[in-house]
C-alpha cells in the first residue's frame, strides 16, 4: 500500500462560538517533510487552526495524520501517533533542571533522543540548570526540545519565537529548519515574525476571516494583491 500523499489533512474544520465562526469549513493538507507557514492579521483564525488540527474543540470537520482519523484521541495519544505541539506560551517546568524535563519527555516516547536534542538545541551545557535561571532565549529552544524529544512525525508549533530580538528569532528559525529536515518532521508554524516565516518555509496558508485567503510558495504568496491588501500591506 503506498503512503498517502498528504502527511496532516485538516478537512472542512469549523469552530463555532454561537452565530459567529472562527473557523469556516477550513482544509488544510500538507505534504510530509513541508515547513508550511500559517499567516494572517489578529483574528484571521491562526490559533483557532491549530487547535483543531491538535484536538482542541472544532464544532465539525476531520483530522487526519497519515490517513488515520484522530477523532476521539487525547492529547497523550496523539502525542503516540507522531504529533507534538508547541504554545505561544512555554510548557516548561521551571523547578525543574533542563535535563529532568527533556528526559522526562523522552521517557514517554519510543524513540529516547533527549542526548541528541539537547546538543542540537545548544541545551547540554544548561542540563543541570533549573529552568527558571536561564535565559528567556534558552526558555524558548527548551520548550522547542520538549516538542522534539521522540522525533514527532508533525510539528505544531505556535509563535516559537515571541518574545525573542530579531537575532535569536533567525537563529531559531534555521535551527528549527535544519533540525525539520535532518529528521524528517513536517512542521505547522504560526509567526508573526515575516522573516522568520518567509527564511524557513516551503508553503504559506493565508487566513483571513476564519478562512483561506490564499495558499502557495512564499514568493508567490508575496505577489498576490488580495495578500499584499489584507495583511502584509508595506511588509511585502
Amino acid at each position: 500500500m503506498s503512503a498517502p500523499a498528504y502527511l496532516l489533512q485538516g478537512i472542512d474544520l469549523t469552530r463555532r462560538y454561537g452565530g459567529f465562526a472562527a473557523l469556516d469549513n477550513v482544509t488544510l493538507q500538507v505534504r510530509p517533510g513541508e515547513i508550511r507557514g500559517l499567516i494572517g492579521s489578529n483574528g484571521a483564525g491562526k490559533s483557532t487552526l491549530m487547535d483543531a488540527l491538535s484536538g482542541r474543540g472544532i464544532t465539525s470537520g476531520t483530522v487526519l495524520l497519515e490517513g488515520r482519523d484522530l477523532a476521539g484521541l487525547d492529547a497523550r495519544e496523539r502525542r503516540r501517533a507522531g504529533m507534538a505541539r508547541s504554545f505561544q506560551k512555554t510548557n516548561i517546568f521551571p523547578d525543574l533542571s533542563v535535563a529532568e524535563q527533556v528526559h522526562l519527555a523522552a521517557r514517554a516516547s519510543e524513540t529516547n533522543n533527549a542526548d541528541e536534542v539537547m546538543q542540537q538545541l545548544s541545551l547540554a551545557h544548561l542540563g543541570a540548570r533549573r529552568a527558571a535561571d536561564i535565559s528567556y532565549g534558552d526558555q524558548r529552544r527548551l520548550d522547542l526540545a520538549l516538542a522534539l524529544t521522540g522525533k514527532p512525525k508533525l510539528l505544531l508549533l505556535d509563535e516559537p519565537a515571541a518574545g525573542l530580538t530579531v537575532e535569536e528569532s533567525m537563529t531559531l528559525a534555521e535551527l528549527l529548519r535544519r533540525l525539520a529536515l535532518r529528521w524528517g518532521i513536517t512542521v505547522v508554524i504560526v509567526e508573526h515574525d515575516m522573516d522568520v516565516i518567509f527564511s524557513i518555509c516551503s508553503q504559506l496558508t493565508v487566513l483571513h476571516l476564519g478562512k483561506i485567503l490564499a495558499e502557495g510558495t512564499p514568493a508567490e504568496v508575496r505577489a498576490m494583491p488580495k495578500v499584499v491588501e489584507a495583511y502584509l500591506g508595506s511588509s511585502a
